[in-house]
């Protein structure tokens, strides 16, 4: 089994963290939007990538479940540490290139496969797409890159918007948060009229929350648009 070593962690909060980690020697590539399968112990489990492919190493954001399986381990590394990585990426959340309009959803860790999208279509300079981001989260903090998001926003106002939001924005870790507020799945109708979106032009992503998905789901938008799903499940 290839090895990736921890070269960089950075951690977010208690149960959120980035890390950046060495491709495996055997020359590992992939798509983005897809990921990778990581393994301590003998316990394995898949990460999107939030890396553009170009990058020399890997990116990954991990939200720690406490009792989980493998992330509980993976927070007691520490940078020069190992870790198994499986020698193939997987996945099938790709860019439609066949579309030109993207609107992309996405709660807290949900966010790195586009982050991996959006890095390598700027990169490549490539022409005709334009991107729409809803970020969600209950908590300020856990937008992570919502300020990377609003740079590129900011860089290339004619085709990347990035809207941020917080379900929560009441309590009292969300005092100074001034945003949209809201659940992605609540207010993403009302940014689909904004934004006035064709529907045979454009395809929506869900990555994230297995609920936020089914929500929208039962709103007939899977019914409506060209729609992919990637779910997060916590383990």
């Amino acid at each position: 089994m290839p090895l990736s070593k921890l070269i960089n962690r950075k951690d977010i909060s208690d149960d959120l963290m980035v890390i950046r980690i060495s491709k495996p020697e055997s020359g590992f590539t992939y798509k983005p939007g897809q990921f990778c399968t990581l393994g301590l112990d003998g316990v394995e489990r898949p990460y999107s990538i939030a890396s553009g492919p170009y990058e020399s190493e890997l990116e990954i954001f991990i939200e720690l479940v406490p009792n989980g399986a493998l992330t509980p381990k993976l927070w007691r590394l520490r940078e020069n540490d190992w870790m198994s990585i499986r020698p193939t990426a997987k996945g099938l959340f790709l860019l439609d290139e066949k579309v030109h309009h993207h609107l992309m959803l996405a709660t807290v860790t949900g966010v790195a496969p586009f982050v991996s999208m959006l890095r390598q279509h700027l990169h490549d300079q490539a022409k005709g797409h334009f991107f729409y981001i809803l970020l969600g989260a209950s908590y300020s903090y856990e937008l992570t890159y919502d300020t990377e998001l609003a740079r590129m926003h900011a860089n290339y106002p004619d085709t990347i918007q990035s809207i941020s939001t917080v379900s929560r924005p009441a309590e009292k870790i969300n005092g100074e948060w001034t945003g949209q507020t809201g659940r992605v799945n609540e207010i993403c109708q009302s940014y689909l009229e904004k934004f006035q979106l064709p529907p045979d032009d454009t395809r929506i992503y869900a990555c994230g929350h297995p609920g936020m998905i089914s929500d929208l789901k039962s709103k007939g938008l899977a019914d409506s648009w060209f729609f992919t799903e990637e779910r997060f499940w916590r383990s």
